[in-house]
């Protein structure tokens, strides 16, 4: 299927410090806008364009860095290095291009929800009157897609969270969360793939690796991906 701009929803682009523009579609969590920005991500990973370095999603957004004296050198000097990216940027997006074809990996994960591992558990049952068994059902009955990476290498952003298990991040973030950690931050849910600071209300731990450096592909979860938890003794999470 071709898209084009007037496909595409409304837009910004804006610059991010000296050598990034950012296209946004806005602050929200939506899976069609999250596929429109794996079209383009993918669209301009297939034809990239000289200067541009590097390309970065995440939920509504796609960041692209770029080699400000390249930009420079390929591009009228009349212009700042950002109006020339804009510009390439506006004028590529206005071109027809596929959709994305990319269908990310069906990844299921183990997760231990044993109160060892599950820290806020007690605070999530409290507030929303359900039980350890409650939490594992509805945690793990959803299939959830990885919408971005960030904050660590390896963190994976996935929604959407269910209603019933849905919590604010911590007002006192844990000054250490153990890799492996998963998470539920409003309407996301995620895993710390390394030891960390971190606020977001922990209700299991997986022993899967989220982050391995020698490991070609590095990250167990890339965006686009769907990811559906199940849930493990602590002697089969110790197993692994």
């Amino acid at each position: 299927m071709l898209l084009a701009m007037a496909q595409l929803p409304h837009y910004t682009i804006f610059p991010l410090g000296d050598a990034a523009a950012t296209i946004d579609f806005g602050n929200v969590i939506d899976e069609s806008i999250n596929r429109h920005v794996l079209s383009l991500f993918h669209s301009f990973n297939e034809n990239r364009i000289p200067g541009i370095t590097e390309l970065v999603p995440a939920y509504s957004s796609l960041t692209v860095y770029y080699d400000i004296m390249t930009i420079r050198r390929r591009y009228p000097l009349y212009k700042s290095a950002f109006d020339s990216v804009k510009e390439i940027i506006t004028e590529k997006i206005a071109e027809p291009f596929k959709e994305s074809a990319f269908k990310g990996e069906f990844v299921k994960i183990p997760v231990c929800y044993d109160a060892e591992f599950a820290l806020d558990a007690n605070e999530l049952f409290r507030t929303k009157k359900i039980n350890r068994d409650d939490l594992i059902r509805i945690h793990s009955s959803k299939t959830y897609t990885v919408y971005m990476l960030g904050f660590l290498p390896g963190f994976s952003y996935m929604g959407i969270v269910d209603d019933e298990i849905v919590m604010p991040r911590k007002v006192n973030p844990r000054a250490r969360v153990e890799a492996g950690s998963v998470g539920i931050a409003g309407y996301q849910t995620g895993i710390y793939p390394l030891p960390s600071p971190g606020g977001w209300q922990i209700i299991g731990r997986t022993p899967l690796r989220l982050f391995n450096a020698d490991n070609s592909d590095f990250t167990l979860l890339k965006p686009g991906d769907q990811v559906q938890f199940y849930s493990i003794s602590k002697d089969e999470f110790n197993s692994y």
